[in-house]
């Protein structure tokens, strides 16, 4: 094998770092980046607090390079794969002072006493970097929305959201803007004849494809690796499960899987496209998935989440499954030999089992336009609105012609071993006036309608209830809209 392909080569700061699995065996293509950066002398700075992307003590930057323009994320380092660093540049807080200079951000943390005990601010820091690169004079929304995935049990977030508004005034100037031009030419060195990447160490195999081909290449050669395109979800395999994974594909850089297209009747929308890009592309498009990923995670989770990686997870409680049946999407699956394409509902066969073929990946999302008749709605119940897991979420649809119920879609997670649709009140619904006591009537059947467990979320009387009144929900919500 080609020696070159076993090495990754990233910016830690300004430096280069060329790193070579064969010539350090203490290191595994898994090993985190939180991991790695323990590792390193000056780099405490990062922190485990809960090893799953809720606390953001490991919080850093990740900085690319798109369209001659450097662009600076937000990601928890606990979840992402050194691997994932190929190409790009890795900030951290030992690197935001100039000199003896404190960075805007840290200045303003000291002059608000945004810190006490410190374990945490480190990590808040390197948020509130984002946002400075990110915004200039942001909103309370928007810099309550920045520190979501921050926890701090000290200090409150008084002092904190005082910092972020003092300091993101600058229109992101500092030190990194000022060698914007060289970093680029850095970055443009280390992508140049950008080839894949094979890692073999003796216990794990990890393949990372730039390009569509390679991938499904990839996928043909070794039908039994892992896909991965944000690790949000593969990585708490290893750091919560203690798993060995042996074998993974790496699609976190395939530029192909990241394209968002509207055309006159659809969207489409790739695989790998991450969750806050998506909050973005759909704000004005599909306001009903805007709503849903606004409580999605955590800033640095969407940033590292895709839309791919949450239908293919499968999970019974995934946020986007319920709401994509309601909007009746499509998948586009492919191997090396074709394409085809498969419903949503189709798509998801059991417990975290899926349609997809041993050579085949998710590449594309479509959407068919909604008439702007269609009222479509999604909502999630959980035991807090942020950085929480369904106990119940729901994927609304209603079609009326002249009052009545023509065509009507009540798809729910947290309610049966994969999210489902309420297919007999829905055929209960069908036909009957769109009025309160025809719902009351559907309630009582969708109670019910599903045999959900019981868990340490919720009992599952407790769940019928939350869908039966969800249903009550959406017909209150549609009062006054066109039906």
């Amino acid at each position: 094998m080609n020696a070159s392909k076993q090495v990754i080569r990233f910016l830690l700061n300004e430096r280069l770092v060329e790193l070579d699995f064969r010539d350090h065996p203490e290191l595994k293509p898994t090993t985190t980046v939180l991991n790695y950066l323990r590792s390193l002398p000056f780099h405490k700075g990062v922190k485990e607090g809960c090893a799953e992307g809720d606390c953001g003590a490991c919080t850093v930057v990740i900085a690319e390079n798109q369209n001659r323009k450097l662009v600076y994320k937000t990601v928890d380092s606990c979840l992402v794969f050194l691997p994932m660093l190929h190409g790009k540049q890795l900030i951290t807080v030992e690197h935001l002072a100039n000199g003896n200079e404190l960075h805007p951000v840290q200045q303003a943390m000291v002059d608000q006493n945004g810190s006490q005990c410190g374990y945490c601010t480190p990590g808040i820091v390197m948020s509130l970097f984002g946002l400075y690169k990110n915004q200039h004079q942001p909103s309370s929304e928007v810099i309550k929305d920045a520190l979501t995935g921050n926890l701090c049990r000290c200090t409150g977030y008084r002092p904190i959201a005082d910092a972020a508004s003092g300091a993101c005034v600058f229109h992101g100037v500092d030190k990194f803007s000022t060698a914007e031009t060289e970093t680029l030419k850095s970055l443009d060195s280390l992508n140049i004849h950008k080839t894949h990447i094979e890692i073999h160490t003796s216990t794990q195999h990890y393949y990372k494809p730039f390009t569509l081909t390679d991938a499904l290449e990839f996928r043909r050669k070794h039908p039994d690796a892992l896909i991965t395109g944000g690790s949000t979800d593969v990585a708490l395999r290893q750091t919560k499960k203690k798993e060995l994974l042996e074998k993974i594909i790496d699609i976190s850089d395939v530029d192909d899987l990241k394209t968002m297209e509207e055309h006159k009747d659809t969207f489409r929308i790739g695989a790998g496209v991450n969750m806050e890009r998506l909050l973005h592309f759909s704000a004005s498009r599909l306001p009903a998935l805007y709503k849903m990923l606004k409580i999605f995670g955590s800033l640095q989770i969407r940033n590292l989440a895709t839309i791919g990686g949450n239908i293919g997870s499968a999970s019974p409680i995934g946020d986007t499954l319920p709401l994509l049946m309601a909007y009746k999407a499509n998948l586009k699956l492919q191997s090396i030999t074709g394409v085809r394409f498969c419903r949503i509902e189709d798509f998801i066969t059991g417990y975290r089992t899926t349609d997809l073929k041993t050579d085949e990946m998710i590449t594309e999302i479509v959407i068919s336009k909604p008439p702007a008749n269609r009222i479509i709605r999604s909502y999630k119940v959980s035991r807090r609105k942020d950085l929480d897991i369904s106990t119940v979420s729901a994927g609304f649809s209603l079609l009326t012609v002249n009052g009545n119920v023509d065509d009507i879609v009540l798809a729910f997670g947290g309610m049966a071993a994969q999210p489902a649709r309420a297919t007999k009140t829905e055929l209960f619904l069908k036909g009957k006036p769109w009025a309160e006591d025809t719902v009351f009537e559907a309630m009582e059947k969708l109670y019910h309608e599903f045999t959900p467990l019981s868990d340490a979320r919720a009992h599952a009387d407790y769940r019928c209830l939350v869908a039966r009144n969800l249903l009550l929900k959406f017909f209150e919500d549609s009062k006054g809209l066109s039906l």
